[in-house]
This record gives structure tokens, C-alpha cells and sequence, in this order.
């Protein structure tokens, strides 16, 4: 069965080929934690991609803020639970957040060589008042995040070294379906063996490959040449393909 990032990343795609969206792409918070914002302008919902441990509750907050706020009183967070992603508002530090009205639909929660990834949606404005209001216009949002230091779902202080801040994540614009196609982006051989190249009219930024469960398992900076994928297991994987001009384009690839 095709799992949670072939559904996340064509399901929104093929809603319509003049749709716009962006993208912070696949922020990397911490060893074992990462987290992905899209925006949709087409149907105002924000789609949030989060990877964590899969034995303790983990937590993100996102806003405008400065690093060292991350825990002030009535900042916006998400957290697992042990059961499912919580909606939820801090109450400063020291304090366990406290639950508010869920608005966010949890479209998958798997887990894979004990990393959980949970993919969730949500109107850009929900008008509760807990909620941060995502902005598409804006080129950047901040992320904060921590986990427990131990295998607990109890919300508990994280201890030290485990929570952190990504200030001015950038949010770039993904190509539409038909920009895909006017772009000329191509992967071959695919089928792949052990190698394969990238075929682009476009100055290459960065390529980053993805398994089917959202995790990164290889990243390139050499654009154009002869990319190496011997380590990977054979099977289907994503390849996210970042232009000069910070574009994306997300093509699949098959590894023999």
C-alpha cells in the first residue's frame, strides 16, 4: 500500500495544476525529530508533516517568536500523546500546556524503525484562540520543539539538551503540476540500480531523498552528476529536487 508522503505530496499537487503552494520543506529539528509546514492557497489549509520517537511524547510550537520564547504564556503547540497529536496552548514555563479545541485532522500516524510520523491539516484561521493563524504570504515562520529524554507519553520537563528553536524557517514556493511539466525535470535511469542522474533546464540547489514514510535517507549538493543510492533498500522513494531559485519539485523514484 502507497503511504503518508505519496498521499501528502500528489494529493495536494493534483487539486488543481494553478494551485499555489509553499513549503519550509523538511526542517530538521533535532536527531530524530523533523517537521514540514505546507501551505495550500487554494483551500487556506496548512499541512503539517511531524517525525519524532515513536515511545515519548514529542512537541512542536510554531509562531512568530524570538529564541528564548519558546514556552511563554499562550504560544501555539502541537504534541503526541502517546494516542494521537494534540492541540494545545503553553502556559509559560514550568507549566504543562493546557489542551485546546482540536483543529487539527490527523490524516496518518505510522511508525517505522522507531521513528513515528504523523501527518495532520488544518485551516490556515481557525478562530480559536489558542491558535497561531498561518499567513501564506509570509516567507518565514518559527519553529520551537523538544521531547521527553525517556520513553514516557507523561508531560514531564524534557531535560536537558531536548527542546531547541529554528528562528526564520524559510517558506518557498513549490511548483504547481503544470509547472512540473514546463520545468523538464527527469530522473534516469528509473528504474534505478545503484546510481542515477537528474535532468533539469534548471540550475540544481539541492536534492534530498525521501522513503514512503517521509524520512530522509540521502542528500546530495552534487547537482547534475552521477547520484549514488547503493545504500538504499530496494523499493519506492521520493526525490525533492530544490532549483537556484528555491522551486521545488518532488519526483518519485523506483530503486531495483
Amino acid at each position: 500500500m502507497k503511504k503518508t508522503l505519496l498521499f501528502l505530496l500528489f494529493s495536494v499537487s493534483s487539486l488543481s495544476s494553478h494551485a499555489q503552494t509553499k513549503s519550509t520543506g523538511v526542517v530538521n529539528l533535532m536527531i530524530g525529530m523533523t517537521a514540514k509546514l505546507d501551505l495550500n492557497s487554494a483551500t487556506s489549509v496548512a499541512t503539517l508533516t511531524l517525525t519524532g520517537p515513536s515511545d515519548r511524547w514529542f512537541a512542536l510550537q510554531f509562531g512568530s517568536f524570538s529564541e528564548g520564547q519558546g514556552m511563554e504564556a499562550g504560544q501555539d503547540v502541537v504534541y503526541f500523546n502517546g494516542t494521537t497529536l494534540v492541540d494545545a496552548v503553553h502556559n509559560g514555563v514550568g507549566s504543562a500546556p493546557s489542551a485546546d479545541t482540536n483543529n487539527w485532522t490527523v490524516a496518518s500516524n505510522t511508525v517505522a524503525s522507531g521513528t513515528r510520523t504523523i501527518v495532520a491539516n488544518r485551516a490556515f484561521n481557525t478562530s480559536s484562540s489558542g491558535d497561531y493563524t498561518f499567513v501564506y504570504a509570509n516567507g518565514t515562520i518559527d519553529f520551537a520543539y523538544a521531547r521527553m529524554s525517556s520513553a514516557s507519553f507523561s508531560l514531564a520537563y524534557h531535560g536537558g539538551g531536548n527542546r531547541g528553536y529554528v528562528i526564520g524557517a524559510p517558506i518557498t514556493t513549490a511548483l504547481g503540476v503544470g509547472e512540473f511539466e514546463a520545468a523538464k525535470i527527469a530522473l534516469f535511469p528509473n528504474p534505478a540500480n545503484n546510481a542515477f542522474s537528474i535532468k533539469s533546464n534548471d540550475e540544481i540547489k539541492s536534492v534530498i531523498v525521501y522513503d514512503t514514510n517521509g524520512k530522509q535517507v540521502a542528500k546530495f549538493a552534487n547537482q547534475k552528476e552521477l547520484l549514488d543510492i547503493s545504500s538504499l533498500h530496494t523499493g519506492l522513494y521520493f526525490v525533492e529536487i530544490q532549483n537556484s531559485e528555491d522551486q521545488i519539485s518532488i519526483e518519485k523514484l523506483l530503486k531495483k
